[in-house]
């Protein structure tokens, strides 16, 4: 072994470690210890994916620790393995462990990574959406070498990921080393001596099929009165962390309903592996009653198997191929009674249930770890010989996606420059502020947004919590206790030069407002702002214009995020999104599917406002109108130059020549923020796409060719002339891109959370 291995000095695995509890996390524990256990030369490590912000307390063996949504990180880590020496790396893929919409954060890794790929796959769907065949088919093309755990997984990569069958390897899943003993060596251990055990093991939740043992217990319990069933394991902490205990709860008044609550027994503990093969030694029947088909894998069934137990089964597809030729008996998915006959008659008939552990035991010698092991590193060492014979074996970073983009920092330079102890000014002379033009309500609404989105990407939020703190206080000032109506403008001498402020001006107050009260922690931001918001939202049911009717929606469906029981607001909500919906069925046609008979300003906001009020009302037909309305415009603002070219300031009138310049950033933000809804709504892949090709007009793919965003100072340029870029830099079009940019960052670590 040390011979044929000698050119590893130290090999990496990615994938999910214990203390963090489930399946991945065990194998690559497993996996990591059985390979530095075989071959004692090389140093085996760990980059482990964190799925809490606390992160686990990890054994020495764990190196580098990667926030699952966050993609920074996943480019720093193949900067640590590429810097750390590392001679291979052995990545264990799930879709579920990484961030990004199909797992897709880690191609950011492994296009980067220098050395040597292995992948195990845990996961190989038949019938794949775009987005996963997409990543998992790069994910394949970026390995070296791809291992599968079953025949079934390596037929679908060829024939439907079209991964090369000389690429993949075929390695069972390990188990430990167990003797075949007599399940009642081990009964006494758990105070089921003399009784028939049928088990049960692994994280709890909903789609293992339980309930259909419970179900099958009565037949069974009634000819054999001294059968018990043990559930052992923890619910899924996912689960949990969602729906608390309601599944073992359901499980447990099940059990009563059907009156064999003293034949189920719930062990609902975390074992080690020490203590697991007791309880499977204690075993007389093992039970994985699943409910999915497209199951590549399953550890515990692997576990049964080779510790020599008699396996009852659905017919997923691991179990199909592993208790073939009668190593088990497969029934089908939901049928108790078939289950409960399989159980009786395993029961009745102590030869066959003798030869099948037998048969099973013999196959599961080659699945032990020590075996199990050597297998890997002798893919390892093909995998290194190959990457010797072809150096340039991929081009990794050359491999480009729009789900990969490299955005710029986020710089809060300018919005600092601009924003002084009254709140953010409104214009500047190039880079320095204008104060002679003095403050508005639109502007300090827009800079509270950013201010709380941004919080959730800096390291350091306390900046930024007092940036948002002074934008509320001036929301707050701005706010006429009289008219119950916003002002607008405020001069630099702190003097209102109004009493009222615009409709539109009113609803974007609502909006940062709601938006406090769906994303802030700060109890005393959330109070002040719900106060506010519920004394300023009657005046928008009298309003006449649509964007303010779009910018107090999505004010009001942040606030109701928070508080769905608020009657008021939902009835506003639902009142204004019938608006909109009812504007556009008298204005669009097939030729022009708009609310107006023209193109003005913020023109994405009344599709994105329907899209998510019709959403979150559960109304298709405002959900199908707001995304046909935005697709119409997407296409007419793409269509012509073939890259993202806005609706100018001056607007377009139906039927006149449409105009090109002056264009502003404000649109892009519209046009970035609403397709990032229709793609949350849809999972639509050419949402995103829209959203990439829309983002890059700030970053000179545009009709001039020219960057609007300035690098240096953080800020964005007013807009695109026909003869230049505006060098002016206000707070409007930099908090625009600050926007933009803070909404393709969600859009990278998309699935933790919804957006604000």
């Amino acid at each position: 072994m040390k011979n044929r291995t000698t050119q590893f000095g130290k090999i990496a695995f990615i994938g999910n470690y214990v203390p963090r509890r489930c399946g991945i996390a065990t194998f690559t524990t497993d996996i990591c210890e059985s390979v530095a256990s075989e071959a004692p030369d090389i140093e085996c490590v760990t980059a482990a994916m964190n799925d809490t912000a606390e992160g686990y307390n990890y054994p020495d063996r764990v190196r580098f620790e990667v926030a699952q949504n966050d993609i920074d990180e996943y480019r720093q880590l193949a900067d640590f393995l590429n810097l750390g020496r590392v001679d291979l790396v052995c990545m264990q893929h799930e879709y579920g462990i990484f961030g990004g919409p199909a797992g897709s954060h880690l191609l950011l890794t492994q296009r980067r990574l220098r050395m040597p790929v292995v992948t195990t796959l845990h996961t190989v769907l038949r019938e794949p959406n775009d987005l996963q065949r997409q990543v998992l088919t790069e994910v394949c093309h970026l390995s070296d070498r791809v291992v599968v755990m079953s025949e079934r997984s390596r037929q679908y990569l060829s024939e439907i990921y079209s991964v090369p069958a000389a690429k993949i390897d075929l390695i069972h899943h390990g188990i430990p080393d167990m003797p075949f003993v007599d399940p009642n060596f081990y009964k006494d251990l758990f105070g089921v001596e003399g009784r028939r055990v049928i088990l049960t093991f692994g994280l709890l939740s909903p789609n293992k099929g339980i309930e259909n043992v419970i179900r099958a217990l009565p037949a069974v319990v009634a000819r054999f009165p001294d059968a018990i069933y043990l559930v052992l394991g923890v619910t899924h902490p996912h689960v949990k962390r969602e729906k608390g205990e309601e599944y073992r709860i359901s499980l447990q008044r099940l059990a009563r309903e059907l009156g064999v609550s003293d034949h189920v027994v719930f062990y609902n503990r975390f074992v080690d592996i020490g203590e697991l093969c007791q309880f499977l030694g204690a075993a007389d029947l093992y039970v994985t009653p699943y409910l999915n088909p497209a199951q590549a894998v399953s550890g515990t069934l692997a576990y049964a198997v080779g510790t020599g137990k008699a396996v009852v089964s659905t017919p997923y597809w691991y179990a199909e191929e592993l208790l073939a030729e009668g190593r088990g008996r497969i029934v089908p998915f939901g049928d108790h009674t078939a289950m409960a006959e399989a159980f009786i008659r395993l029961f009745t008939n102590e030869a066959e249930r003798h030869a099948m552990r037998k048969q099973a035991y013999a196959f599961g010698r080659q699945m032990i770890w020590k075996e199990v092991a050597r297998s890997y590193l002798d893919t390892f060492q093909r995998a290194a010989e190959e990457r010797l014979r072809s150096p340039v074996f991929v081009d990794r970073v050359a491999v480009e996606d729009p789900l990969d983009m490299d955005l710029p920092e986020l710089n809060l330079g300018h919005l600092l420059t601009l924003t002084d102890d009254t709140g953010i000014i409104q214009h500047a002379r190039n880079t320095v502020p204008n104060l002679s033009e003095g403050y508005t309500t639109d502007d300090n609404s827009r800079a509270l947004i950013v201010a709380l989105r941004a919080q959730e990407h800096e390291k350091d939020a306390s900046t930024l919590h007092r940036l948002a703190g002074r934008y509320l206080a001036f929301i707050d000032y701005a706010f006429n206790r009289e008219s119950r109506r916003f002002r607008n403008f405020l001069g630099y001498d702190r003097r209102w030069l109004e009493d009222t402020g615009s409709e539109d001006s009113h609803g974007r107050a609502l909006w940062g407002l709601g938006a406090v009260v769906g994303a802030s922690r700060d109890e005393a931001f959330v109070a002040l702002a719900m106060n506010l918001f519920d004394t300023a939202l009657p005046a928008v049911e009298i309003f006449s214009s649509p964007r303010a009717w779009a910018y107090s929606l999505l004010g009001v469906c942040s606030y109701i995020k928070r508080f769905p029981g608020a009657s008021n607001a939902r009835r506003v909500r639902d009142a204004l999104a019938q608006r909109l919906l009812e504007m556009h069925r008298a204005s669009a046609t097939d030729d022009w599917p708009w609310f107006e008979r023209s193109l003005a300003y913020s023109n994405a906001r009344l599709s994105q406002a329907l899209i998510r009020a019709g959403s979150d009302m559960g109304n298709d037909e405002m959900t199908a109108a707001g995304l046909r309305s935005l697709e119409w415009l997407v296409s007419v603002e793409t269509a012509e130059a073939g890259n993202y070219s806005p609706i100018p300031n001056s607007g377009w009138q139906r039927g006149a020549p449409r105009p090109r310049f002056d264009q502003q950033p404000i649109e892009a933000q519209c046009a970035i923020e609403a397709c990032f809804r229709a793609w949350r709504v849809t999972k639509d892949r050419r949402w995103r796409q829209a959203m990439t090709s829309t983002f890059e007009w700030f970053l000179g793919r545009n009709d001039l060719g020219r960057p609007v965003y300035d690098y240096a100072t953080g800020g964005c340029h007013d807009g695109l002339h026909s003869q230049g870029v505006n060098a002016n830099e206000g707070a409007e079009s930099t908090l625009a891109f600050l926007g933009s940019l803070l909404t393709m960052r969600r859009a990278e670590t998309i699935g933790i959370e919804e957006d604000r």
